[in-house]
């Protein structure tokens, strides 16, 4: 670093230095894009399974589980390691007395809800986002939402619901896949935290983490195998003896080369920091959200959010990756996400597209 240089230009340059699109890509809240660091330990992973002599991913596994944990602030013994946000909304549903009401917002993501449902026996109760927090009731045993909507980017208001969840006796349970990466979330605020990596996270696909209690959360470890075992290796044949202590309990066996990736993706958020990479992604949306007025549209009121959805224009996806901008259509809505590999020439860009 030269004399001159300070936190921002840190910043870029690691950006650069990480990523280089060939396009104009502004679909994060589908998948992230992998760090070159990402790419190289991949490819180091997978050429040493094909030379007979695999690196040590186990210890991907646990150096990924103890970014994450530094990342949402909890210690790495309550964060276990998966592949997949449903598998554990599944456990938490397990958890819960027949009868239990779940209260969840309306046209959530349906990894976070779906589970409940399918258990038959529980009441599950739907509001406007909005809504959520003075919705919680004495006889609500839970609250279940994204911590930023998929569909359009609504940011919940976090605070206010553990608040309402604690004064009725109620638990939290907060799918944080679209916003770990950018929203600085203390997963110590709340009973459980799931999120997906391979969205603002930039990890592969198969990478997902949950975090629970100091106590464990009372989840029954329903698909425990023998990574779940307090010593694994000795738990490879017939009922495990004794499960791990922490919430490895909880570890679905880790897709291994996914890990070997992710382990990267997270040192680089760490050395960015999720302030830097939140106020840069922010001003993107902003910037875009000024265009939109400019140009007559009227996206979907999500302040704070780096996920902006315009209503009515989601038939123009279609036309625009073809012409190099990648976004989403999503119910007729086009969704843009800004993340920390986007310019405001992107914004200019995908505005102009817009504006033809």
């Amino acid at each position: 670093m030269g004399p001159h240089s300070g936190p921002m230009e840190t910043f870029e340059s690691l950006v650069r230095a990480e990523f280089a699109p060939k396009n104009t890509y502004l679909n994060t809240a589908a998948v992230g894009l992998l760090p070159a660091r990402a790419v190289h330990a991949l490819r180091t992973a997978v050429e040493s399974v094909a030379a007979g002599q695999p690196t040590d991913m186990f210890a991907d596994v646990e150096a990924a589980r103890a970014s994450f944990a530094r990342l949402t602030r909890v210690p790495a013994s309550r964060v276990a390691a998966g592949s997949s946000v449903a598998t554990y909304t599944g456990l938490i549903a397990a958890s819960l007395p027949e009868g239990a009401e779940v209260l969840t917002a309306e046209a959530d993501f349906s990894s976070v809800v779906n589970p409940f449902h399918m258990r038959g026996d529980l009441k599950v109760r739907a509001v406007p986002l909005e809504r959520l927090a003075d919705s919680v009731r004495p006889g609500t045993a839970l609250v279940a939402v994204s911590a930023a909507q998929s569909a359009d980017g609504r940011v919940a208001d976090l605070p206010a619901i553990r608040a309402a969840a604690q004064e009725h006796g109620a638990r939290t349970y907060i799918d944080a896949s679209q916003a770990l990466g950018w929203l600085d979330l203390d997963a110590d605020a709340h009973d459980y935290v799931a999120a997906v990596a391979f969205k603002w996270l930039f990890c592969p696909r198969g990478v997902a983490f949950l975090v629970v209690p100091e106590d464990l959360g009372g989840i029954p470890p329903l698909f425990a195998g023998w990574v779940a075992g307090e010593r694994p290796w000795d738990s490879c044949y017939g009922p495990v003896e004794e499960l791990a202590r922490s919430a490895r309990r909880f570890d679905e066996s880790p897709a291994l080369l996914s890990y070997a990736g992710a382990r990267r993706s997270l040192e680089l958020l760490e050395e960015l920091g999720v302030e830097a990479v939140r106020a840069h992604d922010l001003a993107l949306a902003d910037r875009f959200r000024a265009g939109l007025g400019d140009l007559g549209h009227e996206p979907v009121p999500a302040p704070g959010s780096p996920i902006v959805s315009v209503p009515g224009l989601g038939h123009r996806q279609g036309g625009l990756s073809d012409a190099g901008l990648e976004v989403s259509d999503r119910a007729g809505h086009l969704r843009a996400a800004f993340h920390l590999y986007n310019t405001p020439a992107d914004v200019d860009r995908l505005l102009d597209a817009l504006s033809r």
